[in-house]
Formats: C-alpha cells, sequence, structure tokens
C-alpha cells in the first residue's frame, strides 16, 4: 500500500485531533476512523465520514411510534424483523463515506452501483501516480469453461505466469514512460493532461470519494463478495464487510443470518424440496428446473444424491 506523505501526515493529523460530539456514535468505528486499510498492492479503503449506527435503524423505524413505547431489550428483533421483511428504508438513514485508491478496472465494476455519490481524483488536473496492479501469480489463471464464460479457471504454470507477469510490467512501465515524455517536453509545450492520460493501461490506480447509505452498502457487499464476483473487487468487499461490522453490529448480524447466508428458492424450487422431504425420489429430467436451478439445489442441499 502506498499513501502520498501528504495523505499519511493528513491521516495522523485527523487521528490525533479529539473532538466531542452530541451525535450517535459507532465505538466500533471511531477506533478505525481515518485509518488506512490495505487492499491489493497499493489499493486502500479509509473511513472518513459516517451517520447513524444500531439505534439510528430503530429510530427510524420506530418514528410512528410515541416515546417509551419500546424496550430497548427489543432493538435487535426489530433490525432482524427489518432485515427479514426486507424493510429497507430504515437502513437508508445510515450514511458512510470512503475514500477509496483502487485499480481503474476495479473502478469500472465498481461504478456500476449507481447508488452512492462519487468523487474521482481527476487526470485531467493532476498527474497520475506511476502505480500498477500487478497480480500475484497465484491468482493468474485461465478463462474458466467454455469461451465467453465470465471468471477464472485453472492456474497458470510458472512459466506462463511469469511471461504474463513480465508483459504487465513491461506494458505498464513503458505506457507510464511515454505518459511522463508527453506531459514535459524539453523542448516545446507538453501534451495536455487529459490528452496524454489515454494510452495508461487500466492497472493503474485512481481514487475517490464514495459515499452511500447502508441499505445500499450491503447490497454492494452481498453482490461483491459472492464466489463469483472477480477476486480484486471481492477482496475490496471484504474490508467493506469488516468496516460494516464494526459500525452496525447488529445490523451485521441480522445481514449475515437473513441476507448473506441465506438461500432464495424460487416457488418450483420449494415444491421439490416439500417432495424430498416427504420421502419422494427426484431427478432432474422430473423437476422441471433448468439445469443452472438444478446444479444449484443440489450445491446447497445435496439434492442429487
Amino acid at each position: 500500500m502506498a499513501l502520498t506523505p501528504e495523505q499519511a501526515a493528513e491521516i495522523e493529523r485527523q487521528r490525533s485531533t479529539v473532538t466531542t460530539t452530541s451525535r450517535a456514535v459507532s465505538p466500533g468505528l471511531e477506533e478505525v476512523l481515518y485509518s488506512a486499510h490495505e487492499v491489493l498492492d497499493h489499493g486502500f479503503v479509509r473511513v472518513i465520514d459516517y451517520m447513524g449506527n444500531d439505534d439510528a435503524v430503530v429510530q427510524a423505524a420506530r418514528v410512528s411510534y410515541g416515546t417509551g413505547t419500546k424496550k430497548k431489550r427489543s432493538d435487535a428483533g426489530l433490525i432482524r424483523f427489518l432485515m427479514r421483511h426486507r424493510h429497507t428504508t430504515p437502513f437508508e438513514m445510515c450514511e458512510i463515506k470512503l475514500h477509496v485508491k483502487l485499480p481503474i478496472f476495479v473502478a469500472r465494476q465498481w461504478i456500476r452501483h449507481r447508488t452512492a455519490s462519487v468523487n474521482e481524483y481527476s487526470a485531467r488536473y493532476s498527474k497520475l501516480d506511476r502505480e500498477f496492479y500487478l497480480p500475484a501469480k497465484e491468482h493468474l489463471a485461465a478463462q474458466a469453461g467454455a469461451a465467453g464464460r465470465q471468471g477464472r479457471g485453472n492456474i497458470l504454470c510458472d512459466e506462463q505466469a511469469d511471461r504474463v507477469l513480465a508483459s504487465l510490467k513491461g506494458d505498464s512501465a513503458l505506457t507510464y514512460q511515454h505518459y511522463e515524455q508527453m506531459l514535459s517536453s524539453e523542448n516545446q509545450q507538453g501534451l495536455a493532461r487529459e490528452l496524454a492520460r489515454i494510452n495508461l493501461p487500466t492497472s493503474i490506480y485512481t481514487q475517490w470519494y464514495w459515499k452511500i447509505d447502508l441499505h445500499n452498502l450491503l447490497h454492494f457487499i452481498k453482490l461483491r463478495t459472492d464466489r463469483h464476483a472477480q477476486l480484486e473487487i471481492r477482496l475490496y468487499a471484504e474490508e467493506l464487510a469488516r468496516l460494516v461490522r464494526l459500525w452496525v453490529p447488529t445490523v451485521w448480524g441480522a445481514f449475515e443470518e437473513y441476507e448473506q447466508g441465506a438461500i432464495n428458492l424460487s416457488r418450483s424450487q420449494a415444491e421439490l424440496i416439500r417432495r424430498r422431504v416427504a420421502g419422494e425420489r427426484i431427478t432432474h429430467g422430473e423437476s422441471g428446473l433448468t439445469a443452472r436451478e438444478w446444479k444449484e439445489l443440489c450445491e446447497v442441499f445435496d439434492f442429487g444424491s
């Protein structure tokens, strides 16, 4: 992970400044506020600010009740009820602002989650740092399955991996060399930054501030921590999950129970399970499910045995 001297100094200043507040805080998140949490080789995630905690979700859900109509001991039960029945608006009352440093190809996947406010580092106004993502050798794999399928298959052998890494390093070094040459010509005015950047690969790092509410952040985490998500964005999502666990532990527990660790069944799949529980033996051909639906059912319930 690489912090600029200015960023490191700013983090130290922020961490050492003690302030008092009358607003609700999250003790777990206060412990890591402003700190940089390493992801990939040069990336990080930082919590810059947040609003709300577990209590804020309960407060929003009970806005229609009079003061004192509910007991504190029922708060966890209410949060679990809201999560179980997908009453999402109380979770939208909590927000978090993050500073993220990530490769551009990860950022292009990330930005598809259009429920956040984003402000990204501008290569039109500032020079990009010489930092490129290089996968670890054990993460270099062939294309999965038939042509056109997304995802990774078998790990490359050492010789293949070495060739790939050499190409990635060489291309990154060459394009950045040309980038610097275009920005500063000895005998004439350099090329505009907005043009000089266009030949850089998507492995170069960018940074942004990303602000999102808790409901949509949990949706991001559920999708991007899935085993089918690309490894690089999955590592960022796993770090976000750790921060959410510190921020709203009761909400996180309910999320793990009813969303992250839960299984959604179609009407047909639920009917097949009822028949199986009743002792009926069912084959794929008799199920009426597609091959993928049948495979998913068997993976979860050992349904084909």
